[in-house]
């Protein structure tokens, strides 16, 4: 079944289009990754499907009753409102029928035989879709949800205007992922997520039977969530199926044969067009007056289409000096806030390492890098550089590079003289082409141009200085796809070492040989990449997983047989629900239990406060949840 559909879509700014005839659609429950480069319009598209922008030509249908849902990046909040109202209004359609349904059992009570059957007849329908929707775990629900996007517990009743700009954006993630609308628009949802929070995200998307249009820079998250990739490239779209990794090989096998078919028929083309010129006015008139109709013919024919090619840019850092064995030694460190931020970090980064540092959101990533810059004092421990070590620094917000000047010369040395920079101003319009800043971008003002084009003039200008350890902070930030292909390639063939930070999995994984983790207040060294630290941690989850099952299949068993022989007749106080149902619920319940009673018993863990604080909390919520169902299971069992 078709959810929407859009043919011949078309959209001009000036007189430029940028939408050009672009056709797609979109199946009950397809998950469908849109991707091109920067500028291409994927944005315009999203807003024009959406009806947030008109359309100059073309068609979009949505299906009649189908319940559309969007992520909006800004929306008016209640002042008065908690996190959890917000996330439970949601909720109120799958309320209102609950409540709907509840009525209806009171009425089948009271009501005489013959209407009973009526009434029984609209409960089960509505009952049956209650159970599909999970109506009777509403809870459950918002607490799944709440807790997967990072708001614990203890956040719950905080007043919505109390969040920053991040967390605002999550929550209204959050409350559409809780309206399961049939299809969903997401633009960049992992945008303000943590890797913790990306990753539950992920694995919630990849479940869900709702379809939806995903835009993202992220390719573990598109390759994870996506059955169909939709290239947007010169205003029109190809469909490729399969994830974004089955797309690039399918995209370049889709190119050779484009390239073939387009070389071919232009081969055959310029022939004829020789023989004709060659032959026109000869003896072989007749011969090139046939070769001219089936030139025309050729041309008016549907000829193959010129092969549509995304460029990559060729990022490069240049060859630097050498340094000593040790490039960086860090012993102790520690630094606080308000609160503790991390504690007692101590690595050694020898000479053509890469590292990667991996934390959730708040853990002090970029605190850490700026201590080990010494732009900010740490409050104990000692960063020693090595010997010949000349560093460069990659700020995330670009005060790196001057945004007043022009892109030219805000790549410029500091050190170098103003006959220098005559001397060398083709080879920075050189250096600037090769990430990507070309023709007259190069002249612009750095501030004038956009988050993408003023990433790669940072860049640039990291590579003009000829550091031999660079420090990044997340610089793979506004860049699409194929320029953080093109940045992988220039990190891995950098011949210095580097230390960075990033959201981006594929890049962490693509670009590091060793992960510094932050969690919590310590750190931990993995020699490897992010493949390495998500094997080691998986391992860890399916024992802790192990562990509480089967606690949890043991106390359940005593728990229910316990139960059955002290059941008493009574009157329903629970709305209906099957048994086996509620034993699944009962034993999900007492799994999450024992995992938290592991948590608790860890030492690590009570090195937070308001980690144990918001674990005892969480304890106590489940411990009322699974004496519900306990009650809830009994009742069920006498009277269903």
């Amino acid at each position: 079944m078709s959810l929407l559909s859009a043919s011949g879509l078309r959209k001009y700014f000036a007189t430029e289009p940028v939408l050009d005839g672009a056709t797609l659609e979109i199946r009950k429950g397809q998950h469908v990754g849109l991707v091109g480069p920067n500028g291409a319009g994927k944005t315009t598209l999203l807003n024009i499907l959406m009806g947030d922008l008109s359309h100059d030509a073309g068609e979009v249908n949505i299906a009649p009753g189908a319940r559309v849902g969007f992520l909006r990046q800004r929306t008016e909040f209640d002042p008065s409102e908690t996190v959890w109202q917000l996330a439970e209004k949601s909720l109120k359609p799958l309320m209102d029928m609950a409540e709907q349904a509840n009525r209806l059992a009171e009425k089948m009570a009271a009501a005489s035989a013959q209407e009973q059957n009526e009434l029984a007849r609209r409960y089960d329908a509505i009952h049956t879709e209650l159970e599909q929707r999970g109506g009777y775990q509403i809870d459950f629900k918002i607490r799944r949800i709440l807790g997967g996007l990072g708001f614990g517990s203890e956040m719950e009743q905080r007043p919505v205007r109390q969040l920053s700009g991040g967390q605002q954006n999550r929550l209204l993630l959050a409350s559409l992922l809780l309206e399961e609308p049939d299809l969903m628009f997401l633009d960049e949802p992992s945008n303000h997520l943590d890797i913790e929070a990306t990753t539950w995200l992920e694995s919630f998307l990849a479940e869900s039977k709702q379809a939806f249009l995903l835009v993202s820079h992220d390719r573990y998250f598109l390759d994870r969530v996506t059955h169909t990739t939709l290239e947007l490239v010169n205003g029109q779209i190809d469909s490729f199926p399969g994830n974004y990794s089955k797309y690039k090989t399918l995209k370049a096998q889709r190119l050779e044969v484009q390239l073939r078919t387009f070389e071919k028929q232009q081969e055959e083309k310029d022939k004829l067009i020789d023989f004709i010129r060659r032959h026109h006015h000869g003896q072989k008139h007749a011969q090139a007056e046939d070769r001219r109709r089936k030139l025309e013919r050729l041309e008016a024919a549907e000829q193959a289409p010129v092969p549509r090619e995304i460029p990559i840019p060729k990022m490069k850092f240049h060859e630097v000096s050498r340094t000593g064995d040790i490039v960086m030694r860090v012993d102790e460190l520690a630094k606080s806030f308000d609160e503790l931020l991390f504690n007692q970090v101590s690595f050694q980064i020898e000479r053509g390492q890469r590292w990667g540092i991996l934390g959730a959101n708040g853990t002090g990533k970029t605190t850490l890098l700026r201590c080990l810059l010494g732009e900010c004092p740490a409050d104990s421990g000692s960063v020693k550089l090595g010997a010949g070590v000349e560093v460069g620094y990659f700020d995330q917000h670009l005060n790196c590079v001057d945004g007043n000047a022009i892109s030219a010369e805000a790549i410029r040395p500091q050190n170098e003289s103003t006959t220098e920079l005559q001397m060398d101003d083709l080879a920075r319009r050189d250096l600037l082409a090769r990430f990507g800043i070309m023709g007259d971008t190069a002249l612009q003002q750095v501030h004038s141009l956009s988050g993408g084009q003023r990433n790669r003039v940072a860049l640039a200008n990291l590579a003009a200085q000829r550091a031999n350890f660079l420090i990044l902070d997340e610089p793979t930030n506004h860049l699409d796809l194929w320029a953080r292909e093109a940045l992988e390639s220039a990190v891995r063939e950098f011949e210095g070492t580097i230390l960075l930070v990033s959201h981006d999995r594929y890049f962490l994984n693509r670009a590091c040989t060793h992960i510094l983790l932050l969690e919590g207040q310590t750190t931990r060294v993995i020699e490897g990449n992010y493949d390495t630290y998500r094997m080691l941690k998986q391992a860890q989850a399916t024992a802790e997983a192990q562990l509480a099952k089967s606690y949890g299949l043991t106390a359940t068993g005593k728990k229910k047989g316990r139960s059955a022989n002290t059941a008493t007749k009574r009157k329903r106080k629970f709305p209906y629900r099957k048994v086996l149902d509620l034993e699944r619920d009962i034993a999900a319940c007492e799994a999450e239990i024992e995992a938290l009673h592991f948590h608790l018993a860890d030492p690590a863990t009570h090195r937070d406060a308001d980690a144990v604080k918001a674990a005892k909390s969480e304890l106590a919520d489940l411990n009322e949840r699974m004496q519900q169902l306990y009650e809830h299971w009994e009742e069920a069992s006498e009277l269903n």
